[in-house]
């Protein structure tokens, strides 16, 4: 059949012209459909923009012992006297340092009494501690809310008597670091202060008298082990929050151990972010800067409910999360511990849980099983080259001196799967075994065989799917 060439020209001009218009004719539909849909249409052309993966390995270049950030857990105020208990066992394998608990003076009875006449009270609280120290770990504790005894009203308003708040520290310090022995505990005066409460770093309700005051308290506290006492605990990363409190500290000489802030982002660089700007606002506080330490007290990948938290989805954002905080942030405290129970009767309703509700088994949903898969990689950590735009990854030789990865693909539009080369270079030739494990305990194992100081292997990594991988030799 003949061809028409101006015909031809006509159609592929066209074409040319459908193509550059196309992005803004998704844009206006998305805009007539529902402002919703925009989310999708950035997802859609940042999936074809993102990077694959390709791991490279060099199993001679050691870094150092690897980083544990993870190795810090939370727990918010989902029962009153909530404890541990039989969760114990299970907590424990996951090799906490630190165990944040908040809720303390409301839902633990500590302070009883009235404004200028208080006692105290710490039996609620003490089998608390009992469960912390069982799992490992050591109390890091959020100094809140306001005892109903001394407060101008509910649990987040300002005490009737500063003088009462000041005394009420004093007595906690004096019977967790003294009465009860346990040294290095964190003190961190309120939670999430510009949410519950509505504080500020100004006006009548001020977090830094807020401060002031427990500060005081605890450096009054007598026999007691070395502690440290910090905050503010605010809803996430603010410069004029940090710049505040830091001027104050300065001005008023009074002590502060550490600046704290919560974060919850599907961003996995958000974390990395944080982290370099905080270092760098408290660079402009030179006398400061040696003496001050920065934490995550609280991190996920949602601060509401969300029903990621009861899948994959939540596991693999909190191995990918966990990785890229290594070398970055030396504590972050994954949240939470266990769920509450849910109004409608629920086992899973989105809750921010480790484990569901005891009256629901106690079960351990898939973010448990990726911080015990991640926990396991190996003590010495080992240079990794080619993480991707969803896949994160570390690498570290196991105790036995096996070259290991540990891999997470995070992909929050739940489309992004790979097949991921992981090349492990600077080996000796020979044969080998490898072995992958993935959320859920499914574990393959393949015999390979290498001429070269290097060999390449593939892990098949499905959307939000976390993996460990090991070379052994045979």
């Amino acid at each position: 059949m003949a061809t028409y060439p101006y015909r031809t020209s006509y159609t592929k001009r066209r074409i040319v012209l459908f193509l550059k218009i196309l992005p803004l004719l998704i844009l206006v539909v998305a805009a007539v459909v529902g402002i919703s849909q925009l989310q999708f249409v950035r997802e859609f052309f940042g999936q074809a923009a993102g990077e694959p993966a390709n791991i490279q390995v060099d199993t001679q270049a050691v870094l150092g012992p690897m980083p544990r950030p993870w190795r810090n857990l939370a727990q918010g105020g989902e029962d009153h006297n909530w404890r541990i208990g039989a969760l114990v066992p299970s907590v424990r394998s996951l090799h906490p340092q630190y165990i944040r608990i908040d809720h303390i003076y409301d839902f633990y009875d500590i302070v009883q009494g009235s404004p200028g006449n208080i006692t105290f009270d710490f039996s609620k609280l003490d089998p608390l501690l009992d469960d912390i120290i069982a799992t490992g770990a050591k109390p890091y504790v959020s100094l809140s809310y306001m005892p109903p005894a001394i407060s101008s009203g509910d649990i987040l308003a300002k005490p009737a008597r500063w003088e009462d708040w000041q005394l009420t520290v004093q007595k906690t310090v004096e019977h967790i670091s003294g009465t009860r022995g346990i040294s290095d505990v964190y003190y961190e005066v309120w939670n999430e202060p510009d949410l519950f409460g509505k504080w500020s770093y100004y006006g009548d309700k001020n977090y830094l008298t807020l401060y002031d005051y427990a500060a005081r308290g605890a450096t009054s506290a007598r026999g007691v082990r070395p502690f440290k006492i910090g905050g503010p605990a605010i809803t996430a990363l603010y410069k004029n929050w940090f710049d505040a409190i830091m001027k104050h500290v300065i001005a008023t000489n009074i002590r502060f151990d550490f600046f704290s802030w919560h974060r919850y982002s599907l961003d996995l660089d958000i974390y990395r972010k944080d982290m370099f700007e905080a270092t760098n606002w408290l660079s402009q506080y030179p006398q400061l800067e040696p003496n001050v330490e920065l934490q995550i007290t609280e991190w996920g990948h949602d601060s509401n409910n969300h029903p990621g938290y009861d899948t994959t989805y939540g596991a693999a954002h909190t191995a990918a999360g966990a990785i890229e905080m290594i070398g970055v942030v030396d504590r972050a405290f994954a949240f939470e511990i266990q769920d509450g129970k849910d109004p409608e009767g629920k086992a899973n309703w989105g809750r921010w849980g480790l484990f569901t509700h005891k009256d629901f088994g106690q079960s351990p949903k898939p973010r448990y099983n990726a911080l015990r898969l991640l926990d396991r990689i190996g003590s010495q950590r080992l240079q990794l080259l080619g993480k991707g735009t969803w896949v994160k990854a570390a690498a570290a030789l196991s105790d036995a001196g096996n070259p290991q990865v540990i891999l997470a693909n995070f992909d929050r539009s739940g489309r992004n799967t790979e097949n991921v080369p992981v090349t492990f270079k600077n080996i000796q030739p020979g044969n080998y075994t490898v072995v992958k494990e993935f959320l859920g305990g499914r574990k393959q194992t393949e015999d390979v065989a290498t001429t070269s100081a290097e060999l390449q292997v593939h892990v098949a990594m499905p959307v939000n799917s976390v993996s460990l991988i090991e070379l052994m030799p045979k």
